[in-house]
C-alpha cells in the first residue's frame, strides 16, 4: 500500500501497547517460574533482534517503494531497461542450457572442456538474473495498479461508506485474503524468503511478533487494494489491516493456554502457538488472522496438542540481523544458480520450500 500515513495506521498508534504487554508478559514469568513453557522465555538476543526487525520493517515502507518506483514496468523510467536486462539474461541461459545438453549428449566429458565450464558460468550468473529480474518486474507492476486508491477509483459495487457495517465488512475481507497469503507465503519458496523472518526465532513471546519481514516490496504480495472494487474506502482498508496485526500481536504467547469455546472459530494463542511449531505435524497449519474459519474450511487447521517446538525446521542459529533477513533470499539463488533448466529454475523460485529436482538413477549395466 505503499508509505502509510502514520496518524491512520492503528499499528503505530498501538506500538505503547506493545512493549507495555512484552514487560507486562515478562512480569508475569518472573512471578510464575513454574509455568514457564519452553521456549516462551525472553533471551536478551533473541528479544534485541526481533524489536530490531520489527524497526526494519517499519522503516522498509518508506526506503524499498522509492528505490524500486524508477524500475517499475510500464511507468518506470527504467523499466524498460530492468525487462531488457532479463530478457537477454533469458536469452543467454536458454543458449547456455542447450549447449550444455547437447554437449553431456555426446561426450562424457562433465566439466572438462573450456567450453562447458563457460556455458556452465553463463548459468550461474545469468540464470539467477534473469529469474530474479522476472520477479522483481511481476512485483512492482503489480503492487504499482493495486493500490486501493486506484481500485476504489475502479470499485464495482457502491462505496459503502465510513460506518461500522463497512469496517465489519472491510475486516472479514482483509482476514480472507490474510489467510491466503499467509498460506502461500509458506507453500512457495520465493515468498517463504521474505515470510520465513517471522518465523526464525526459537522462542515464543510478544517480542516475536514484532520480528517482521523487512522485503514486501520485492515480493508479489497479495493485493489488499482489491478490497477497493468492492466499495470499501482506503482509509478502512489501512484500518482493517492495522486491528488484524494488533490482533495477531498479542497471540504471540504461552501465557493464555486456551480462549474456551473462542477455540472454535478465533486465531487464539493456542492455534497460533501450532503456526509457529517445527512438529511435522504443526507445518504449514492454522494460517488464519483473527479467524480460525478458514483454516477449518480450507483444511489447515491443526489444534494444539503437544508442546511446540519453535523455530524452523532447520534453524539458523545466529542473530545477525542481515543473515535473518536475507539468508533464504541468498539459499534460494544459489540453487537457482546450480540449476541447469528452466523448469528447476522456476520449481526453485515457485515451488514450496524444500523443493529439490529428482536426480536421474545412474543406469547400471553389466559386463558381458
Amino acid at each position: 500500500m505503499g508509505v502509510r500515513s502514520v496518524r491512520q495506521d492503528p499499528t503505530v498508534w498501538a506500538i505503547p501497547l506493545y512493549f507495555g504487554a512484552m514487560a507486562a508478559e515478562r512480569r508475569w514469568y518472573r512471578r510464575h517460574p513454574g509455568a514457564r513453557a519452553e521456549g516462551g522465555e525472553y533471551e536478551p538476543r533473541d528479544t534485541r533482534t526481533s524489536l530490531d526487525m520489527g524497526t526494519l520493517s517499519l522503516l522498509a515502507p518508506f526506503v524499498l517503494p522509492p528505490l524500486l518506483k524508477p524500475f517499475v514496468p510500464g511507468r518506470g523510467r527504467f523499466g524498460r531497461v530492468l525487462l531488457g536486462v532479463t530478457a537477454t539474461a533469458a536469452v543467454a541461459t536458454t543458449v547456455a542450457d542447450r549447449y550444455v545438453a547437447r554437449r553431456a549428449a555426446v561426450e562424457e566429458a562433465g566439466d572438462g572442456t573450456d567450453g562447458l565450464r563457460r556455458a556452465h558460468a553463463v548459468q550461474r550468473v545469468a540464470g539467477p538474473v534473469a529469474i530474479g529480474g522476472t520477479a522483481l518486474a511481476a512485483a512492482t507492476w503489480l503492487s504499482s495498479r493495486t493500490t486501493a486508491e486506484a481500485m476504489f477509483a475502479k470499485r464495482l459495487l457502491p462505496d459503502l461508506g465510513n460506518g461500522l457495517g463497512a469496517l465489519a465488512v472491510a475486516m472479514v475481507g482483509w482476514d480472507f485474503l490474510y489467510y491466503w497469503s499467509h498460506r502461500l507465503q509458506h507453500e512457495h519458496r520465493y515468498l517463504w524468503s521474505i515470510h520465513v523472518v517471522h518465523h526464525s526465532s526459537e522462542h515464543y513471546n510478544l517480542s516475536t511478533a514484532l520480528r517482521q519481514p523487512v522485503a514486501e516490496s520485492v515480493g508479489t504480495m497479495m493485493p489488499y487494494g482489491i478490497l477497493g472494487l468492492l466499495g470499501i474506502r482506503p482509509d478502512l482498508i489501512l484500518k482493517a489491516r492495522g486491528l488484524n496485526l494488533i490482533w495477531q500481536f498479542w497471540i504471540h504467547t504461552e501465557v493464555v493456554r486456551s480462549l474456551g469455546v473462542g477455540e472454535e472459530f478465533l486465531s487464539t494463542p493456542s492455534a497460533h502457538r501450532v503456526h509457529h511449531g517445527a512438529n511435522a505435524p504443526y507445518l504449514d497449519r492454522n494460517h488464519g488472522g483473527i479467524l480460525i474459519t478458514w483454516d477449518r474450511l480450507f483444511g489447515t487447521f491443526e489444534r494444539e496438542v503437544h508442546q511446540p517446538v519453535y523455530g524452523l525446521t532447520t534453524n539458523i542459529t545466529t542473530f545477525n540481523r542481515f543473515t535473518v533477513a536475507t539468508h533464504e533470499f541468498r539459499a534460494m539463488f544459489a540453487d537457482v544458480a546450480r540449476a541447469t533448466t528452466w523448469r528447476d529454475r522456476v520449481r526453485h523460485l515457485v515451488g514450496a520450500p524444500g523443493w529439490r529436482p529428482v536426480m536421474a538413477e545412474p543406469v547400471l549395466t553389466t559386463a558381458s
